[in-house]
């Protein structure tokens, strides 16, 4: 019989939820400072409980930033349309690497790792030349077509692809008279949902959250994402950190419902394989 204490599990219980708290503090915060004025913010001792000026905080934010509600939809239809794009070529790509023969197909492989490897900054400049020279400057496929098949997505497919799915069911399909395109649209796509759950939510929030992207591209406030638009409220001086904080919340809350809804698929899709040979 199990003994009724288990002290072991209670410090490891004891330790997660400390960890848990710390995690969620900022977020906590974040949401009371939305609710309360900058003189309330930066009082002795700082408040902690929820106030009465979040409707102040709105009017503050939508002021300093008139264009917020339509810089909202800009990093929805980003986020949207890169996620959408990502899951597809990263799919496709690693289905191609997981499943075909092909020469210099380590190579290849090899070369797509190696660019993880570089640091973001060596493509600031490459990427504001291209998008010029393309006339994409101030347009939201400058954000979503440069990364819509990232290394990391291509390894994450490859591998579930490579596990999950055997090769003799490819096989049948084509003995069946199954096109390539088809086998992979029907038969491999339906099987790695778990991978490109995890994809996905990946993808979103790196998307939603990317800053330095649009920073180099876009020009106009009309055409920034979200990241941008708050960061254009702050100045060295007479930062109204009650909007700003508001304006977070406003941006953190989809990334909150997405991960709450989608929590069950991305640890099935980092645990599990969708067949089992």
């Amino acid at each position: 019989m199990k003994p009724a204490f288990d002290a072991q599990r209670l410090v490891a219980y004891l330790i997660v939820g400390a960890g848990a708290l710390l995690m969620l503090a900022p977020f906590y915060f974040m949401f009371v400072f939305a609710t309360h004025t900058r003189s309330d913010i930066f009082s002795l001792p700082p408040p902690t409980w929820f106030g009465q000026a979040m409707l102040v905080n709105v009017e503050l934010l939508q002021q300093n930033v008139p264009l917020f509600w339509r810089n909202f939809g800009i990093s929805v239809y980003v986020a949207v349309i890169g996620t959408a794009l990502s899951l597809f070529f990263c799919s496709l790509a690693g289905y191609a690497f997981a499943m075909y023969d092909f020469r210099f197909k380590k190579t290849a492989f090899a070369i797509v790792m190696a660019t993880m490897l570089l640091p973001p900054f060596l493509g600031m400049i490459p990427t504001f030349m291209v998008m010029n020279f393309l006339g994409w400057l101030n347009e939201p496929r400058a954000l979503y077509l440069p990364g819509a098949a990232g290394a990391f997505g291509i390894f994450l497919m490859r591998q579930y692809i490579g596990s999950a799915i055997p090769r003799e069911l490819v096989e049948a399909a084509r003995m069946d008279g199954c096109g390539e395109f088809r086998i992979y649209w029907n038969i491999v796509l339906p099987l790695t949902t778990p991978a490109l759950g995890t994809l996905g939510l990946i993808s979103f929030i790196a998307s939603w959250n990317n800053f330095l992207g649009p920073l180099i591209v876009m020009r106009d406030m009309e055409s920034y994402t979200l990241p941008l638009a708050l960061r254009s409220m702050q100045s060295p001086v007479n930062t109204e950190w009650g909007a700003v904080m508001a304006g977070s919340a406003v941006a953190v809350l989809p990334l909150l419902v997405l991960f709450v809804l989608s929590s069950r698929r991305l640890i099935d899709g980092l645990t599990a394989g969708a067949v089992k040979s």
